[in-house]
């Protein structure tokens, strides 16, 4: 049989799916492209925001276009929190939320002998042992995500993550570090990824997020770690010590903000203020010169204010971003938030989006163009129009000529000019 897999969302999402794949392939199927003929179409949804939700429901009703007899098999955040809406779809033969994902090639198997659908979609428990998902290689990729722990125990204001995915739980040690050599053996880079990364060990007895890194640099098969996301009061001392000191770990991280007004952070639930995130930042650069440091901003919180958005604007530009990603806020029903008054209208969010976005490329050409005649190691991941693209370790998205033979091994590359998203430069022989 033919399956076509996708996926909506999160980079915890793309690992989830690759797992899905793996225990299909083992049972004989045949993947295809998502827009190609399939007996078979396994998609994983997100409910982060409306625009994740919208488009997690056009993928589902998308192959049936394709194949009105497709099995359809629906997992993910959306399944989670909304089944009703999914079930009633004749065609989704298999659902299950959050969890329980290891079970779909059995539910499956199930429902094609029985011919009864398999809708398997329970409330999350507060003790929520933690998956047997696991992925041995990215077969479709170059950089492989590392699931490591998923749930989340922030509740910040306006996410419905922690509904959907439960609370904090953590991949056991053991499994992570085996896991990790054998992707390390496949792939250039493995991509430390949760729904809360950074709070990897909090429910673990005597092991932390920087015993974990610790451990991992000691695995001689992984060539080089990078961390997808970790929040700013998650940068310990220690954690920052092994970062700078690791010839492994990516001289990049991706810190959230969500504002540079003290005031909506309050709102949000945020748990810093700009004081406690500017001196982090400090610290950092301080400790790991040429540090790349990437955030979110959620634009148009209710009650964000013009001030408070200028507060914002003033304090992006202060830090001095690599590069943002810019989120108009999108109301998510069960959330604190999407029952605050004063909502920001629609035009205005458009606006100060808009903005934030201009002032987001010019702080990624600043950044690239004091890098200009560095040495990068980047890690070619395709090749267009006869050159290879891919990300050094400071995460610049680099265009060079050079032979496809290269693609997924680490190479040297001197930066010679800017031109983001894609800048261009000279690979040199190692």
């Amino acid at each position: 049989m033919k399956v076509a897999l996708t996926t909506l969302g999160c980079k915890v999402n793309t690992y989830e799916t690759e797992a899905i794949w793996e225990q299909l392939k083992m049972k004989g199927f045949t993947r295809v492209d998502f827009n190609e003929l399939a007996d078979l179409y396994v998609i994983n949804t997100c409910m982060v925001t409306n625009t994740g939700e919208a488009k997690s429901r056009q993928m589902i009703r998308h192959p049936l276009k394709l194949n009105p007899n497709a099995i359809l098999v629906v997992m993910g955040c959306l399944a989670e929190l909304n089944p009703d809406s999914i079930a009633v779809i004749e065609q989704v033969k298999v659902m299950v939320g959050t969890k329980d994902r290891e079970r779909i090639p059995d539910l499956l198997d199930e429902y094609l002998k029985t011919g009864v659908k398999q809708l398997l979609v329970t409330p999350l428990e507060k003790n929520e042992p933690y998956d047997l998902l696991k992925v041995t290689d990215f077969s479709h990729q170059h950089r492989a995500f590392l699931k490591i722990e998923d749930g989340c125990d922030n509740f910040c204001s306006y996410c419905i993550i922690p509904y959907a995915r439960g609370r904090v739980r953590s991949k056991p040690k053991a499994r992570v570090l085996e896991e990790a050599k054998e992707l390390g053996m496949q792939h250039a880079e493995i991509i430390l990824t949760g729904i809360h990364t950074g709070g990897y060990g909090a429910d673990l007895p005597n092991y932390k997020f920087a015993d974990l890194l610790e451990d991992l640099g000691r695995i001689q098969e992984i060539n080089r770690i990078r961390i997808s996301s970790i929040e700013i009061n998650e940068l310990t001392e220690r954690v920052i010590d092994i970062i700078a000191s690791s010839e492994q770990i990516c001289h990049h991280l991706h810190v959230p903000l969500q504002s540079g007004s003290d005031w909506v952070l309050r709102q949000m639930n945020r748990k810093y203020n700009t004081i406690e995130y500017r001196e982090k930042i400090r610290q950092l650069r301080e400790q790991i010169p040429n540090l790349a440091i990437t955030t979110d901003v959620i634009v148009g919180f209710p009650g964000e204010t013009d001030q408070a958005f200028e507060e914002t604007c003033h304090f992006v530009e202060e830090i001095g971003f690599s590069e943002l990603h810019v989120f108009p806020f999108s109301p998510r029903k069960g959330t604190i938030a999407a029952s605050l008054p004063a909502e920001v209208p629609g035009d205005i969010k458009k606006r100060r989006v808009a903005r934030l976005i201009a002032i987001g490329k010019r702080l990624a050409k600043r950044s690239i163009q004091k890098q200009i005649g560095s040495i990068l190691r980047v890690i070619p991941e395709r090749q267009r129009l006869g050159r290879l693209q891919g990300h050094s370790r400071n995460y610049i998205q680099v265009a060079f000529l050079g032979n496809a033979e290269w693609i997924g091994k680490e190479v040297r590359v001197r930066l010679i000019s800017e031109n983001y998203p894609l800048s261009f430069g000279e690979m040199l022989p190692e």
